[in-house]
């Protein structure tokens, strides 16, 4: 035992690469944790919000009034129209493609 060295060099032993393994099997268990429970609070979100095709009719169809600038300019209607679809998008209601949608119907008119 005087003439042997105390640590093994080249590749690392059973206990090496057990508690490599142990270490990698961890994390991905903490970061499957994370991303379910992410996912399960998102979907709790959305039950309790409304329904995605009510934004859709909740919309106010948009019309240019009086309240229309003399250069062509947004309405009230349509500005505040624009406010709760982004703020439906934000919430996770609307996707980015219906929030296009409905967005250009109420530029247009």
């Amino acid at each position: 035992m005087l003439g042997r060295p105390l640590r093994r060099a080249g590749r690392p032993g059973v206990i090496g690469v057990a508690a490599r393994t142990a270490v990698v099997a961890g994390t991905a268990t903490a970061v499957s944790g994370r991303v379910s429970r992410h996912q399960a609070e998102r979907a709790a979100a959305q039950q309790t919000s409304e329904p995605r095709d009510a934004p859709v009719a909740a919309a106010p169809p948009v019309t240019q009034g009086p309240s229309a600038g003399p250069s062509g300019g947004l309405t009230d209607e349509a500005l505040s129209a624009l406010e709760r679809l982004g703020k439906l998008r934000e919430q996770g209601v609307l996707t980015d493609t219906e929030f296009a949608v409905q967005k250009d119907r109420i530029l247009r008119g």
